[in-house]
């Protein structure tokens, strides 16, 4: 999560999926065992699968979207009540005002939202998160870093981004798996509801602990992200060459430290997605051209 952390459940039908029928060895064993395996594993990429917004990447989503949404409306109000809210008007209005925007674009990747925009006066992290429904975090140490309206969108693109690309339904369809010592296992927790989802389970699988804090999801996620958020942010009319600046202020802010924060240590380098992000600029930078939203920066007091 981070530069962290939903939508409607969207079934994916992996049509491109090879369709030859599966061949065995020649064992002793009736080749009719394996029939109920092959006909789990169908449904099981067929209905549980899901494309990330942007991407295209294919991904299994074994758990309820619903419950996960739900859940994480509960954590949120949670963290509402365990920490204290922001009275700085200028950091609560900048966050609503990219907030609204950025939502806007991403209307059709979380359709059934409930957007709500939340500033944590927790000076001593700089950090953000998105959550299930439309929630999104910011404590309030971010702003340290952060000097305009662009700057804060690439933020908040990258955390709704962990959200519309299901980084939490994966990791805990990861779990579910573990458990259940296989795909079979794992779908048959799912069928009798020894998988259910609890807030503590669904908090863990965003990486909010009870200091405050919001860990990375692996380097694959962090790094897939940052891609989705590029071009959420320039669909919306923020200037995408604004996230660069965004990572090499945190570079400055954080530089001398003997032991990085725990965000930037389970982050990707900054090299590595600065160089992603290069890759990637004449294609969102064409993104913004063409939006019909764009506005001079907002300076944030």
């Amino acid at each position: 999560m981070g530069l962290a952390k939903s939508s409607n459940r969207n079934l994916f039908l992996p049509s491109s999926l090879p369709q030859a029928t599966p061949t065995f060895p020649e064992p002793c064993m009736n080749t009719q065992a394996y029939r109920p395996v092959l006909a789990l594993l169908t449904v099981v990429l067929c209905v549980s699968c899901y494309k990330v917004p942007v991407t295209g990447r294919r991904a299994v989503d074994l758990v309820s979207d619903a419950d996960v949404t739900r859940l994480s409306i509960v954590e949120f109000n949670n963290l509402k009540a365990r920490y204290p809210l922001s009275r700085n008007r200028d950091q609560i209005e900048a966050l609503n005002r990219v907030g609204q925007r950025l939502s806007r674009v991403v209307f059709w990747d979380m359709p059934n939202a409930e957007w709500e925009f939340v500033v944590f006066d927790v000076p001593n992290q700089i950090n953000a998160f998105a959550m299930a429904g439309g929630k999104v975090g910011v404590f309030s140490g971010l702003f340290r870093i952060i000097h305009n309206d662009d700057q804060l969108a690439s933020v908040i693109a990258h955390e709704i981004a962990h959200v519309t690309a299901r980084h939490v339904h994966e990791r805990l369809s990861q779990q579910m798996l573990v458990e259940g010592g296989s795909i079979a296992g794992g779908v048959a927790m799912l069928g009798s509801g020894a998988g259910s989802l609890t807030t503590s389970v669904v908090l863990q699988a965003y990486g909010i602990s009870t200091g405050a804090h919001v860990l990375a999801f692996d380097r694959k996620k962090e790094l897939e992200s940052d891609l989705i958020g590029l071009h959420y942010m320039a669909r919306a009319g923020f200037n995408p060459e604004e996230a660069i600046r965004v990572i090499e202020q945190l570079e400055a802010e954080t530089a001398g430290q003997p032991v990085p924060p725990p965000w930037l240590s389970t982050h990707p380098s900054n090299p590595e997605r600065l160089i992603q992000m290069i890759d990637e600029m004449p294609k969102v930078l064409e993104i913004y051209r063409q939006s019909s939203r764009q506005s001079a920066p907002v300076i944030i007091k």
